[in-house]
């Protein structure tokens, strides 16, 4: 056997390796979703259910309190996703391009955030939007985290990668900065965007502590704080608890699997070299 015939065989089974284990919770969250209320958590461990129970999905589906969350917290990323892009972009441009008083220092401002646990905020955040009224709104899951010190990292290296030849052409052409964002850096930015906004959508998708922590009235429940009081208001019904879950994660699935190809090209392009 040749060194570089080892080493495809090595290389193959590594990689077959990583698929399983990173498939294999999610294989096991599907399959438990089709297993009764003790099956789930039997042991010894038993992969599939010794009878299939498709009336857990259909359960799950005809409950109006499961789909209201679904489609608000839907909503929600939506619209956070795309604000989030937005200021983050604009200000990513500006620290990247343009230059103002005190640019210096504005841009260790914005980043700082990125070193402090958003867990040692938790509890003055709380206290701000309560002063603000915002409990119980849409405003309070999505305006707190628009600005994002990540996001506006990784935009601006990307921005710092243009040419400066295209931008001063435009200058000499007599476009507007405005006009030069919007005309030759943004038609450039899809890549960049994919990655940003699934990594914005994920944040409010996933999120569990803040929606427990502002949000009371039941119609505004998102997905996440409604599995994560599944238990209690269902009677530890594991195998309904995993279906949900299972439907939860199909939204963010299906990005993942329709963007992949832009998420590797703006990882390849961001900069970060």
């Amino acid at each position: 056997m040749t060194r570089s015939t080892s080493q495809r065989i090595l290389s193959t089974a590594l990689m077959a390796l990583i698929t399983v284990s990173v498939s294999f919770p999610l294989a096991w969250m599907v399959i438990a979703g089709f297993k009764g209320k003790t099956e789930v958590l039997r042991s010894p461990f038993q992969f599939f259910p010794d009878m299939w129970r498709w009336d857990n999905y259909t359960t799950i589906l005809k409950d109006p309190q499961f789909m209201r969350a679904m489609g608000v917290t839907f909503v929600g990323a939506l619209i956070f996703t795309v604000l989030s892009l937005t200021v983050n972009t604009l200000a990513a441009y500006a620290f990247a391009r343009l230059e103002f008083t005190g640019k210096r220092f504005w841009w260790v401002y914005c980043l700082t955030p990125m070193f402090v646990p958003g867990m040692a905020i938790l509890l003055t955040s709380f206290m701000v939007v309560s002063k603000l009224g915002m409990l119980d709104t849409m405003a309070v899951l999505i305006i707190p985290g628009v600005a994002s010190s990540g996001q506006m990292f990784f935009i601006r290296q990307f921005y710092l990668g243009f040419p400066m030849a295209v931008e001063e052409a435009a200058l000499v052409d007599g476009a507007s900065r405005w006009q030069i964002f919007v005309k030759v850096f943004l038609p450039q930015s899809a890549s960049s965007f994919v990655v940003m906004g699934i990594a914005s959508y994920l944040a409010y998708w996933n999120a569990y502590v803040w929606p427990v922590l502002t949000i009371t009235d039941p119609n505004l429940t998102q997905i996440m704080q409604f599995l994560g009081t599944f238990r209690s208001d269902r009677g530890n019904d594991w195998g309904l608890l995993m279906a949900g879950s299972t439907l939860a994660s199909l939204p963010t699935i299906a990005l993942l699997l329709i963007f992949q190809r832009f998420i590797v090209n703006g990882v390849r392009i961001s900069g970060i070299k």
